[in-house]
């Protein structure tokens, strides 16, 4: 029982001296092990993944350019830049929005890419 109450004042200290930052880091990367979904930092180029984060930021591509919307999605080990290609706006993808995206890892310019991915809106609770 000393244990569990240790425990809770090490998390209790923890909670109230960390960073507002790595506290969202924390609560990104419980999320991502409850609905089974794979840590960014631990996804290979090439490998069938699923990720589950927040998207830091939605961008897109210049009106004389081809078509392209990309998010930076962030599960509090890693980024992970999603591009859908041929698209402008996609309703819901939006930054603050936390969303499980599925696709195939790739690399560009050494940052983690999925293109077209599947994705799904996560409601917030």
């Amino acid at each position: 029982m000393a244990s569990t109450r240790g425990g809770y004042w090490n998390r209790l200290v923890r909670r109230l001296t960390s960073d507002v930052t790595e506290l969202d880091a924390d609560d990104l990367s419980r999320e991502v092990d409850a609905v089974g979904a794979q840590r960014a930092c631990d996804c290979q180029s090439g490998e069938e993944v699923t990720v589950l984060g927040r998207l830091r930021s939605v961008e897109l591509c210049p009106r004389d350019a081809a078509a392209t919307l990309e998010a930076e999605l962030y599960d509090g080990t890693e980024g992970v830049t999603l591009v859908w290609l041929g698209r402008r706006r996609i309703a819901g993808i939006e930054p603050g929005r936390t969303i499980k995206a599925r696709g195939r890892i790739a690399v560009r310019d050494g940052r983690k890419v999925l293109y077209n991915p599947y994705y799904e809106l996560q409601t917030t609770s």
